[in-house]
C-alpha cells in the first residue's frame, strides 16, 4: 500500500502527519527568533529539562493512579519554568551562565530518568519521549497542539516588531523605550512551548534539529524575518511529510528519519550555497 492510500485509511498515520504540521508552525515561527537570537544552546537546556516534568507525570499516572495527568501537561510546566530560570541566569548571573545552564540540563534529566524508572513499564515511555514516536499522537494532544498553535500565532502577530528588534539590537530596543528583558523571558517561554510541541513528533534528543534546522537553511534563502519564519514553517512541514513517508516504507523509527532528512538538507544546503 502507498503512503497516501495509507493515510485515507490509517487513522494513527493521519493523526502523525497533523502532529507534524502542528509542529512545524510553531518550530518555523520560533525556531527564526532562537537561530537570530543565537539562543539555540539555552534551548537545548530547557529541552532536556522537561524530561523531569515528563518523569513526574509518568509515576504518577501509572504508579500511583491519577489518569488525568498526562507527560504533555508536565513537559509544558517544566519547560515554562526552565526557561524563566535559564532566562534570569543569562540576564542577571552571566559569570557562570554555561556551568549553570550544563548543571540545570543535567539535573532535570537526572530527575526525570529517576521517575521513569520507578515507573511500572518504562521503558517503552522512555524510548518514544527521548527518541520520538510520532505514531503516539493521540486525538487529546492534538487538540492540545493545535490550541498551543493558536496562542503563540496569536502572541507572535501582537509581539513580532519588539522581538525583530530585541533580536538584532537590544541596544537600540532599549533606547526605544523597549522593555527588553520581560521580551527576552517571554521568547524563551515561547520556544519552551515550541520544544514540547516538537518532543510528540521527534522526541528530547531530536529536538533541537527541527527547532534550528529549518530556520537555518530558510536564512540562506533570505534575510528578511518574515520571509525566513514562511520558508522555515514550509521546510520543517516538508521534513516531517516526506520524513514520515520515507520510515512508512522502510520500516524506520519516524522521529529519528525526519530528523535525519532534516540534517541532510542542512549539509546540502550549506553546500550549495557556500559555493
Amino acid at each position: 500500500m502507498g503512503f497516501l492510500e495509507a493515510l485515507q485509511t490509517n487513522p494513527l498515520l493521519l493523526s502523525a502527519i497533523l502532529a507534524g504540521l502542528a509542529a512545524s508552525i510553531v518550530s518555523g515561527i520560533i525556531g527564526s527568533y532562537v537561530v537570530v537570537k543565537r539562543i539555540v544552546f539555552i534551548s537545548g537546556s530547557i529541552s532536556h529539562s522537561v524530561l523531569s516534568g515528563i518523569g513526574l507525570c509518568l509515576w504518577l499516572e501509572r504508579a500511583k493512579g491519577i489518569a488525568w495527568i498526562s507527560p504533555l501537561y508536565g513537559a509544558l510546566i517544566t519547560g515554562v519554568l526552565s526557561a524563566l530560570i535559564i532566562g534570569w541566569i543569562h540576564l542577571y548571573y552571566k559569570e557562570r551562565e554555561d556551568s549553570v545552564i550544563a548543571a540545570l540540563w543535567s539535573v532535570g534529566m537526572a530527575i526525570g530518568v529517576l521517575f521513569i524508572s520507578q515507573t511500572p513499564g518504562f521503558n517503552v515511555e522512555l524510548t518514544n519521549f527521548l527518541v520520538g514516536n510520532i505514531l503516539w499522537v493521540s486525538p487529546q494532544d492534538l487538540y492540545i497542539l493545535f490550541g498551543l498553535d493558536l496562542a503563540i500565532i496569536l502572541i507572535v502577530l501582537c509581539l513580532h516588531k519588539r522581538f525583530l528588534a530585541i533580536c538584532f539590537d537590544e541596544q537600540q530596543a532599549k533606547l526605544q523605550g523597549l522593555k527588553v528583558n520581560q521580551l527576552y523571558l517571554l521568547l524563551l517561554v515561547l520556544a519552551s512551548i515550541t520544544i514540547v510541541l516538537l518532543i510528540q513528533v521527534v522526541g528530547i534528543i531530536l529536538v533541537m534539529t527541527m527547532l534550528a534546522i529549518p530556520a537555518a537553511i530558510a536564512n540562506f534563502f533570505t534575510s528578511r524575518l518574515s520571509s525566513m519564519i514562511f520558508i522555515a514553517i514550509l521546510l520543517s512541514a516538508s521534513f516531517c511529510f516526506f520524513g514520515t513517508a520515507i520510515a512508512y516504507h522502510l520500516d524506520w523509527p519516524a522521529g529519528a528519519t525526519v530528523a535525519l532528512l532534516a540534517g541532510a538538507s542542512y549539509l546540502f544546503s550549506m553546500l550549495i550555497f557556500k559555493k
